[in-house]
């Protein structure tokens, strides 16, 4: 029997010794410290049974996103298995995208984002802006924010948006379920499966359940969130809690992230 090959559609690295992220210093320090590719890869080879294909690289939400281009740039030329990277832009008619992005995400997540941000018209053109390139968004939303990315998303339903971490759910109350089923319904809206805490068993059980019940199989992505899912778990445990739920599903795990993402991947 192959191994499962696996790409893993959204990690982190960095260099604290060159870079400067900000949102670090409101963390409780677990995580503030260098990363490496090869410190990922090294996880993924620990693992049995499974072939890591590579990942795509999400942007850091750094002080210098200039500087962060050509970081990864470099990475991209020295480490094949960094399919794609997703890096920083501001979304708007006549927004900045680096050669070497795959697509943009704009942090809507952090504290320095305007409240209804996604709902600008440059935003919305923006995103009109993507779609005709061929590009894909990558959207972080506050939970309390998810109804306004839908009523952004659904003005530019041809755009390919990836939902980082699952819309970031805290609990699966009222309104989050009704954003996700809200979301399921767009034609080209891809969800990582990430970013969940996961302590408590049953409620992973029970988000992993809804998440397949309620959207199409060929939208989901399997992601790490590495390093910050050292957080609230490591990625080997929220890679066996997925795989648990999704078994040895080749599109899930890979197939997927490569329509998604638009990559090239040889067969073996």
């Amino acid at each position: 029997m192959s191994d499962l090959r696996v790409i893993d559609a959204h990690f982190h690295v960095w260099d604290l010794a060159v870079q400067r992220l900000p949102w670090l210093e409101g963390t409780d320090g677990s995580i503030s410290k260098t990363y490496t590719f090869s410190d990922l890869a090294d996880i993924y080879a620990q693992m049995d049974g499974v072939e890591f294909v590579g990942g795509v690289y999400v942007e850091v939400d750094c002080s210098d996103a200039l500087a962060e281009d050509a970081i990864v740039y470099d990475l991209m030329e020295r480490e094949p298995r960094v399919l794609a990277a997703m890096l920083r832009g501001s979304v708007g008619p006549a927004m900045r995208v680096p050669l070497n992005a795959a697509g943009i995400r704009e942090p809507l997540h952090v504290d320095g984002a305007a409240r209804g941000r996604c709902l600008e018209p440059s935003f919305i053109d923006g995103l009109a802006a993507l779609a005709a390139a061929g590009k894909p968004f990558e959207s972080c939303n506050r939970v309390g924010e998810l109804e306004d990315a839908y009523r952004a998303f659904s003005q530019v339903p041809e755009e390919t948006v990836i939902l980082n971490h699952l819309g970031n759910v805290e609990r699966m109350d009222a309104a989050w379920c009704s954003a996700m089923e809200r979301f399921a319904a767009l034609p080209n809206l891809y969800v990582k499966v990430s970013g969940y805490p996961t302590a408590d068993a049953g409620f992973v059980r029970e988000l992993l359940a809804f998440v397949r019940e309620t959207f199409r199989a060929d939208r989901l992505l399997y992601a790490s969130n590495w390093p910050v899912v050292n957080m609230y778990s490591s990625l080997a445990e929220h890679f066996e809690l997925v795989r648990d739920a999704f078994g040895d599903d080749g599109d899930f795990f890979m197939g997927n992230a490569v329509r998604a993402y638009g990559l090239q991947i040889g067969k073996e």
